[in-house]
């Protein structure tokens, strides 16, 4: 590992930090120590921090921005990869919008009601980049990035950018390609539509105020917890059992949405994992249903 940062140093790729604490770049605000941590200055750093991780098999985690993950509160033994400013870049060409891993969903969905273009209205309320959207397919209101991404820049494992079209990323319900193969999403090209500038602000307003009322987005959570069963919706099996409040450490049931796990104060990693699997066994005891995390669990607890 002294090699390993020493090359780092030599090659100028941006901020390392030793032994950082995960706690405060995850929306759970849970999580222990990285060894390495390193914020990359450009996407061609970024590319040369790869490189070196493959050449010394080192294990890493790339993060945007916290949403959807646990960190064990071990924390992670390797390298972790913060995605910054340098990948935040969006740029509207017609329908088509150009955008960094690193842009926020909320911002972007914004610029693109702004001018006049629909398909974003449902990331409005989404808690995260474009890169984890674009790992995690992730959606609300109906919609998702499969219905609305052309193409993505994508950094493998071995160093090498490639172009990745939807078809490529083999998308299903909160799942991708990506998650088989190891890459990291450094841009998105989303098609959209031309549509009336009110309609688009209406509907973002609904949902806007939709999630005022039913989620708990003043306190600290990774978003939802299970991904929705067929025909039928996690939060409505949690909250008919009976979970609703049920609290084990510092994580808590959500009293307004029970398919969120809030950080009322000092929760562990191991408190949440605790209330996944006690939520999971009831769930499966009283209605023989699987429910599936699709928050993304890393490190040691």
């Amino acid at each position: 590992m002294l090699q390993f940062i020493s090359d780092l140093e030599t090659a100028h790729v941006g901020e390392i930090r030793l032994n950082e604490p995960l706690a405060s770049y995850t929306t759970w605000k849970i999580g222990g120590p990285a060894d390495v941590f390193i914020i990359p200055a450009t996407k061609e750093k970024l590319v040369t921090c790869i490189q070196l991780l493959n050449r010394y098999n080192i294990p890493w985690l790339v993060i945007g921005r916290g949403s959807n993950l646990l960190v064990g509160d071990q924390g992670f033994r390797g390298v972790v990869l913060k995605i910054n400013e340098s990948l935040e870049h969006i740029r509207f060409e017609g329908s088509l919008v150009y955008a960094g891993a690193a842009c926020s969903l909320v911002k972007l969905s914004r610029l693109a009601a702004k001018e006049g273009l629909t398909g974003l209205e449902f990331a409005g309320g989404i808690p995260g980049s474009v890169g984890g959207a674009v790992y995690m397919n992730a959606g609300s209101h109906g919609s998702d990035v499969s219905h609305i991404l052309k193409q993505a820049e994508v950094l493998l494992q071995s160093g090498e950018l490639i172009i990745m079209q939807k078809e490529d990323l083999q998308y299903a319900y909160r799942h991708s390609l990506l998650h088989q193969v190891p890459g990291i999403v450094t841009e998105a090209v989303f098609e959209l539509v031309e549509g009336d500038r009110k309609e688009i602000a209406g509907a973002m307003a609904a949902y806007r105020d939709r999630r005022v009322r039913t989620q708990p987005l003043q306190q600290h959570s990774a978003g939802s917890v299970f991904r929705n069963p067929a025909q039928d919706h996690a939060a409505r099996l949690i909250e008919a059992a009976g979970l609703k409040g049920l609290r084990i450490g510092g994580a808590e049931v959500s009293e307004k949405h029970a398919n969120f796990i809030v950080n009322i104060g000092q929760a562990t990693a191991q408190d949440v994992l605790t209330l996944i699997d006690l939520i999971q066994t009831t769930i499966k005891q009283q209605y023989g249903i699987e429910l599936v995390p699709e928050v993304l669990v890393v490190g040691t607890c």
